[in-house]
């Protein structure tokens, strides 16, 4: 299964940026899907999760401003963020999650810069 995220850039605080993240293989529809960053000298962290069935979950760090949705006929899920902050600014990565681990192997990850 690949994994590839892209839509990321540089950005003003407050403003938005919409991600995606496209997966080659049918276990996308059966999964939970999960948005990941990792800003530099920090640990990986779970900003967003989807589960198949639609249902939502959100860090705190992010709630109210992020929104997570997926397309299961096009086996992709994204990542609408708004109100971005100076501490968004880190790459962004989507995977599978399972039991609240990232699954499969990190794909490509898609860079978000936000100046203040």
């Amino acid at each position: 299964v690949q994994l590839q995220a892209s839509g990321g850039g540089l950005v003003q605080a407050g403003g938005s940026l919409r991600l995606s993240c496209s997966a080659s293989e049918s276990i996308f529809i059966i999964s939970d899907m999960g948005w990941y960053r990792q800003a530099p000298g920090k640990q990986r962290e779970l900003v967003a999760t989807i589960r198949s069935g639609g249902s939502t979950i959100y860090a705190d760090s992010v709630k109210g401003r992020f929104t997570i949705s997926r397309d299961n006929d096009k086996h992709t899920v994204t990542l609408q963020m708004n109100s971005l902050k100076p501490e968004d600014t880190a790459g962004y990565y989507c995977n599978v999650v399972w039991n609240g681990t990232p699954l499969l192997n990190w794909g490509q990850g898609t860079q978000v810069t936000v100046s203040s």
